[in-house]
């Protein structure tokens, strides 16, 4: 029977079993997709977030990110994803690169993708890159909730650089 079905009627199948969480029909779905049609980039997005979040499989899941922004980099939706990754596996070169392209392409949410820049010069305690990186994010966001963790997260690295100044003072002065 899924012989009759075009490429996006089971993208669409597949995607609405993630929504329900039926992990395995979806990825069996996303695969096929990818067999027939190896350069459908939506396919690799979903794949990608698949790998990511439920299987844990960080290599496949940049390949996939990787894959979908090569064929498709107008595509805004992966951006947010892929650097999220990047960022957590601590790769600053690229996700730099990938915050970069991202922060031009239509339909982005520039707030998220300053907010993870933020984060990936907090964690290289960068921290005047990652105040200006959560300020930035600041001016773009639109949400509440976004705009209070946003100023969370520029409190905490205040807090930081207070706490390694005080740190760096105590080690020079004894």
């Amino acid at each position: 029977m899924d012989i009759y079905l075009t490429i996006e009627e089971k993208y669409l199948k597949a995607v609405d079993h993630l929504n329900y969480g039926k992990i395995t029909k979806a990825l069996k779905l996303l695969n096929a997709i990818i067999a027939d049609e190896p350069f459908y980039a939506r396919a690799h997005y979903q794949l990608g977030k698949l790998y990511y979040y439920e299987i844990n499989d960080y290599q496949a899941a940049g390949y996939h990110f990787k894959t979908c922004v090569e064929l498709e980099p107008s595509f805004p939706d992966v951006y947010y994803y892929y650097l999220h990754l990047l960022v957590f596996l601590r790769m600053e070169k690229l996700a730099y690169q990938i915050g970069q392209k991202a922060l031009v392409v239509p339909g982005v949410n520039i707030a998220s993708i300053y907010n993870q820049l933020g984060l990936m010069a907090e964690r290289k305690k960068e921290w005047n890159n990652a105040v200006e990186a959560y300020r930035k994010a600041f001016l773009e966001t639109t949400y509440k909730t976004e705009k209070d963790n946003i100023e969370e997260s520029i409190e905490r690295v205040k807090a930081k650089k207070h706490q390694a100044k005080k740190y760096n003072y105590e080690l020079l002065s004894n």
